[in-house]
């Protein structure tokens, strides 16, 4: 079979394609013919090194795929051969609080990845994808999706009537707007065109501001809240953004902060005092579990919705799409098929 893997780390050089044996299944494994994968922000950082987990030398990348179940261990009980599946984020955090052990197996980093024709996996670490998707649109599920639907549906779930502010127009933001309209909530999205803001209404916003033309964004978001702020903030942006989602937040606020990566120095000087008088809730969250991505693709399913494609790429031009997906133009996910 043929794969990409990261014979080194740094640019895009490091990106070689390479054929190998094709592996057999054993006893609890499960082979799955890839058919569509997605690329991430941690696919970006783990190529050019500064991901936290540092990546195995020659690592097949990429953490999102989705593909056909074509031969399992002669000790599987959950697939048989023709399912459609898709890997979970952590192959070993099936339930519960994650451990360090499970977070530090991660597909694309620490073992072998999408970005090949076959993948070999234990039947815990893969989900059944909703029936109603494509491959190329269940690939996109695996982490920015679950991603979304941990953030409004973890410790505080989101109920009807709430108010959710998201940042950008990125495949987290974008999935976090579906889920969070899906659950009868007023979505007020940041971003930074009238083209990605066409494409947010299109897919649940109610209000969108530009913050180019409103740097001061935070006050527009108050003003559109009557003052109140919002009940969940979804913080896809950086550092530099946060302390102005701080100024978005609402009493008792659901601040859940996806990125934390600082893009400049304009992080403020102090934190909000809110968040030591129990006025504001942050809480970090790292994608989800098995049980959290089943529970999400019942939701998809019953309501039937998809994921925002920008661009879909061809094998052969996987190092277009990591190309693509850097120059930050994307609106939705980046898919490589084939």
């Amino acid at each position: 079979m043929q794969a990409y893997h990261l014979g080194s780390v740094g640019n895009m050089d490091g990106l070689v394609l390479r054929d190998t044996p094709t592996p057999e299944p054993g006893d609890y494994e499960v082979l799955v013919r890839v058919h569509a994968r997605s690329l991430n922000f941690r696919d970006t950082l783990i190529m050019q090194g500064r991901y936290p987990l540092p990546a195995v030398s020659g690592v097949v990348p990429l953490s999102d795929g989705a593909g056909e179940v074509v031969a399992v261990g002669s000790k599987v009980k959950r697939f048989a051969i023709g399912d459609k599946v898709a890997g979970s984020y952590f192959p070993q955090w099936q339930s519960g609080r994650l451990t360090m052990e499970q977070a530090a197996e991660q597909y694309g980093c620490t073992r072998d990845g999408m970005l090949a024709e076959y993948v070999l996996a234990n039947e815990q670490g893969l989900v059944r994808t909703p029936q109603h998707l494509s491959y190329a649109e269940a690939a996109c599920l695996p982490c920015a999706a679950l991603t979304a639907w941990s953030a409004l549906n973890g410790s505080r779930r989101i109920i009807p009537g709430e108010t959710v502010l998201t940042i950008g127009a990125g495949g987290v933001a974008l999935f976090a707007t579906q889920f969070a309209r899906m659950a009868g909530a007023r979505v007020i999205a940041i971003t930074s065109s009238a083209g990605k803001a066409a494409v947010l209404k299109e897919h649940g916003a109610h209000e969108v501001v530009n913050y180019v033309e409103h740097p001061d964004w935070d006050k527009q978001v108050r003003a559109l809240t009557a003052g109140r702020g919002m009940d969940h903030i979804v913080e896809t942006g950086s550092i530099a953004t946060l302390p102005k989602s701080i100024n978005s937040a609402a009493l008792d606020c659901q601040l859940t902060l996806i990125a934390a990566l600082a893009s400049s120095a304009e992080a403020g000087d102090a934190l909000d005092p809110r968040i030591f008088a129990g006025l504001l809730n942050i809480r970090r969250v790292f994608v989800g579990s098995r049980n959290d991505f089943e529970e999400m693709n019942r939701a998809l399913e019953l309501h039937q919705l998809r994921p925002r494609i920008d661009k879909v790429f061809a094998w052969e031009e996987a190092r277009l799409a990591y190309q693509h997906f850097e120059s930050r133009q994307h609106i939705g996910k980046v898919v490589i098929v084939g």
